[in-house]
């Protein structure tokens, strides 16, 4: 028997977004002094700065996939999922919907990175742990204190689970 409109629950609460779920990744300076990061510029958000990253939304892909995918289409830079380490992931609700992000440390590079995504970055840098730029972009924060617990303060709301 199928449900009539008459027949279904009615809901208290509209339902939320879809979970989002996806990678930062951490590419240290082979000197392990620095970060690459980049100037976030997606429309609709204010400018801030980022770790590369994104969703994990290829069909049964891993963070550390999903870090190594999303490094490569974001900067250029290619090195293999087999040498990224999750070192934990942190879960918020903060946009309005649960986002579910991993801390995914890269080995250290210095390849030079490209800007492959205008609309989203308008260039990458490395640059000292000491002189991390502001705003920083609340998931790479976040993601950025799973490797250094130094380098941010989680917010309230903001639940982190080191691996």
């Amino acid at each position: 028997m199928t449900a009539t409109p008459a027949m279904r629950p009615v809901l208290e609460n509209p339902p939320i977004k879809s979970p989002l779920i996806g990678a930062g990744v951490i590419v240290p300076t082979l000197d392990g002094r620095g970060v690459l990061i980049g100037r976030r510029t997606t429309a609709g958000e204010p400018p801030s700065w980022s770790l590369p990253g994104g969703k994990a939304d290829q069909p049964g892909e891993s963070f550390e996939q999903t870090a190594a995918r999303e490094l490569a289409e974001e900067t250029g830079i290619v090195l293999p999922a087999g040498r990224m380490r999750v070192l934990g992931v942190v879960l918020d609700h903060l946009a309005g919907w649960p986002r579910l992000t991993a801390a995914v440390l890269a080995p250290p590079s210095d390849d030079p990175a490209q800007v492959t995504e205008p609309h989203a970055c308008a260039g990458w840098e490395r640059r000292g742990l000491d002189e991390l730029p502001e705003p920083m972009f609340g998931p790479s924060a976040w993601v950025l204190a799973q490797w250094r617990p130094d380098l941010a303060e989680l917010p309230q709301g903001v639940h982190a689970y080191r691996l």
